[in-house]
């Protein structure tokens, strides 16, 4: 194996410059404040858990977790997403407060990749969790929730498909009875998006021809409220009528929020997690192929750490955000450059203690004269590339004091 060259890094993690670094913080607090607007509380957790416990209930892929080993040999995993983490603190430091608890978080989080994959093995997420409510209203809020911090933190055009593994489990339980090879081969296709490969499949299982009809028109199950009606026609017994009628429910409290415009009904869904139990839902964003944000029900998850709850919420990929929006400024900050000689520094540096409390950014440079750049520079304008909104001049002669700003 060869040494790694001073300046390589491990594949899927960035170095983030300080452009990058703003407009990510931007989007952060952003979604954050409106998270909080909405009754939100943050939490944070910490980067590495036990194996045993969260990494076990984590439902990320064994082979993706990041493990390593302490000193006393007990295997510990970076954490790979952040509702587990949660559901361990809801069980144990939370275990005496009321449900419904509402919980906002910003984290980092880590999952083993191929290295040609070109996807992030380190990556940022915003999101929340809404525990101990299993209502549709519960359900719908997380949508709008997800819909209202997309559009603080600044994306516009995209819609989020929501659907329910219900749904889709009831329908394969009873078309595909004692086949679950095939199930969970139709179930990846969906996963991937690969619709042509689902029907490939089909041919493949020699079904009947009914059959077949149904399992292919699921794909076209992807629209408005009239898709609750069309999917009530299909088979799947009681299960599938119940998680439609759920669907219907969510959709019902999404239309009084007035978000519905940005919602799609689509029942290829299936939440990339298997401890998703109802409702799961992505959201894409126009010019990227990738989600922005994801989420769902997850009823079944707490249980595992002895507090057995139902829970629903979702994540906003931050770092897909910040691909979606670019690292042009985001607002111009005021910044100041004070410009001083020894004989005016004392007044330039209390100056700039002066502007830094009333929250400007204030940069001091020493120099025997103004530089020429700056002689006639309008506000705002750049220097040493950075853009500054003020300039303040410290430069007495010999015998005098003072200062000017402009």
């Amino acid at each position: 194996m060869t040494k790694p060259k001073m300046f390589e890094k491990p594949a899927g993690v960035k170095d983030y410059l300080p452009a990058a670094v703003k407009k990510l913080r931007y989007i952060e607090n952003k979604a954050l404040a409106c998270m909080q607007g909405w009754g939100y509380e943050q939490i944070m957790t910490p980067t590495m858990e036990f194996y045993d416990t969260v990494g076990v209930a984590s439902s990320t892929s064994d082979h993706k977790l990041y493990k390593l080993l302490n000193n006393r040999g007990t295997t510990l995993v970076l954490r790979s997403e952040m509702t587990a983490p949660i559901a361990r603190v809801v069980s144990s430091l939370l275990r005496e407060s009321d449900f419904p608890l509402r919980l906002s978080y910003h984290s980092n989080v880590f999952r083993s990749i191929e290295e040609e994959s070109g996807r992030d093995a380190e990556f940022f997420q915003t999101g929340v969790e809404l525990v101990g409510d299993s209502s549709p209203e519960a359900d719908a809020e997380v949508v709008a929730l997800a819909i209202a911090s997309l559009k603080a933190a600044g994306a516009g055009r995209f819609k989020i498909a929501i659907g329910h593994v219900g749904f889709l489990n009831a329908l394969f339980g009873e078309l595909l009875k004692d086949r679950k090879d095939a199930q969970e081969t139709l179930k990846s296709c969906l996963l991937g998006r690969d619709y042509v490969g689902y029907r490939d499949q089909l041919k493949r299982f020699n079904l009947e021809a009914a059959v077949q009809g149904e399992l292919e028109s699921i794909l076209r199950l992807r629209g408005g409220v009239e898709i609750c009606s069309q999917a009530q026609q299909l088979g799947g017994g009681e299960e599938a009528q119940k998680a439609i009628t759920q669907l219907c429910q969510i959709w019902d409290v999404l239309d009084a929020y007035g978000v519905c415009e940005h919602v799609l009904i689509d029942l290829t869904m299936i939440g990339d997690f298997s401890y998703y139990t109802g409702m799961t839902f992505e959201g894409y964003a126009a010019d990227l192929g990738f989600p922005v944000v994801s989420g769902g029900r997850y009823d079944n998850l707490l249980a595992q750490f002895g507090r057995p709850a139902p829970a629903t919420g979702f994540a906003i990929k931050t770092t897909r955000v910040l691909e979606l929006l670019g690292i042009e400024e985001t607002e111009q900050e005021e910044r100041t450059l004070l410009v001083y000689n020894e004989k005016g520094r004392r007044e330039a540096l209390a100056e700039a203690q002066r502007l830094r409390g009333l929250g400007i950014a204030a940069v001091t440079e020493k120099a025997d004269s103004l530089p020429s750049v700056l002689d006639e520079a309008a506000t705002p304008f750049l220097y040493k590339g950075l853009s500054y909104t003020g300039l303040a001049v410290y430069l007495p002669a010999e015998g005098t004091k003072g200062g000017t700003a402009s």
